[in-house]
């Protein structure tokens, strides 16, 4: 992930928890949706989170 991660504690703690999630085959959009209620992130941080997996997402397809 090259993107660069914002500073407060709470984007990094729901970066990590969607990972994860995504690790486990659970969906994107749900988990991007739940870490917002979650981690109490406003909607600054969800749009980041948003963008941050999608460009992720879109890369990997890319390389298929």
């Amino acid at each position: 992930m090259s993107t660069i991660m914002p500073e407060d504690k709470k984007v990094r703690q729901a970066v990590k928890w969607v990972d994860e999630g995504i690790q486990e085959g659970k969906s994107l959009d749900r988990l991007l949706g739940e870490a917002g209620m979650r981690f109490n992130l406003g909607p600054r941080d969800e749009e980041f989170l948003y963008k941050f997996f999608q460009k992720n997402k879109q890369g990997v397809d890319d390389n298929q």
